[in-house]
């Protein structure tokens, strides 16, 4: 069955010329005189002939798409990342896919099926380092991190400027009056938590108060984290009167836990978290919050891969971008404390 869709050969029997003269004009490319150009034209827009992206793609030796890879497709942070990434590739022509992969092996063979069959003209990897699924990372091709850093200064990456926003978070809890701070991490094995925990220190070294190990608690970036570090603060004993979580959703969870035990936020504990996820202003009570823009993330990613892909000279391999204190009913400035 002829398909109704007109070929480039339609175009050029309608034109009197070669394929390859419409495939010259198509392409912009000198050798055709003004006029076989003019009726060439002429004959697209009469059959209202599209050129195949794809294949104009391949015979270039490109697909004009790029493949971001995360950890799942669920999490607030890597959707919104994601989203930033494909609205610029878009933008500029290009397709992306996005894939998740659970772990290591599906990471490995996922990249294979991408990169090692060229299915992608770059990999955008969202937190390679939460498990072992770095060392399946490619060599020489194109390639951006996001949310972390590689040690092989030949990729780059674009993250949060994760150690300056634990400390602006922890520093403005000091600053509100608070001596007993804790804090609530992500997984340590990935960089944004390690990042952040650094950040913490630094604020309260550089305010002469001590790290008090049993204040410092690891999570996993859920709710229930939060849930787990009260109950154990509770066990304990000792409340400290401030929590820097480094996550949204840990904080929530915080912010119930500390409800169940009939103390009140912010008069007996105050909570600020990361992210300001988009429920954070809905949360009793509102949640302060470190406000990162996720989009703009995805976005200087492949503006970054567009110039891996060009083989432009990069004005920052790895960048950082700030986040923005956002001050909510969660904490209070205090002199009591």
């Amino acid at each position: 069955m002829k398909s109704s869709r007109p070929t480039i050969r339609d175009v050029a029997r309608l034109a009197g010329v070669s394929h390859q003269t419409v495939s010259r004009v198509i392409n912009k490319n000198a050798g055709v005189t003004p006029e076989t150009r003019e009726i060439v034209e002429a004959a697209i827009l009469e059959l209202n002939y599209h050129p195949s992206a794809i294949a104009r793609s391949m015979a270039r030796g490109e697909t004009r798409t790029l493949a971001c890879i995360s950890p799942n497709l669920t999490d607030y942070t890597f959707a919104s990342i994601i989203e930033g990434a494909e609205s610029e590739a878009r933008s500029q022509g290009y397709f992306m896919l996005s894939s998740s992969a659970a772990d290591p092996k599906s990471f490995g063979e996922l990249v294979e099926e991408l990169a090692g069959h060229r299915r992608v003209d770059g990999l955008i990897v969202i937190n390679p380092y939460m498990d072992e699924r770095y060392t399946h990372i490619p060599k020489n091709f194109p390639l951006v991190f996001v949310g972390a850093y590689s040690h092989d200064e030949k990729i780059c990456s674009v993250s949060l400027d994760d150690v300056q926003v634990a400390y602006d978070a922890t520093s403005y809890l000091l600053a509100c009056g608070h001596k007993k701070v804790a804090m609530l991490t992500g997984p340590m094995e990935e960089d944004c938590s390690r990042d952040r925990s650094e950040g913490y220190r630094r604020a309260l070294q550089e305010n002469s108060l001590p790290v008090v190990d049993a204040f410092v608690f690891e999570g996993d970036w859920t709710a229930t984290s939060g849930q787990k570090m009260i109950q154990a603060l509770a066990h304990s004993g000792e409340m400290p009167s401030a929590i820097f979580a480094q996550n949204d959703r840990m904080a929530m969870g915080v912010l119930r836990a500390v409800r169940d035990l009939n103390l009140n936020v912010p008069d007996d504990i105050a909570v600020i978290g990361v992210d300001d996820m988009p429920l954070s202003s809905y949360f009793d009570p509102p949640l302060s919050t470190m406000r990162q823009d996720m989009p703009l993330i995805g976005q200087e990613a492949v503006r970054m891969m567009f110039n891996i892909i060009k083989k432009k000279k990069q004005p920052e391999r790895h960048l950082k971008l700030p986040a923005e204190l956002v001050v909510r009913q969660s904490t209070k400035v205090t002199d009591t404390l």
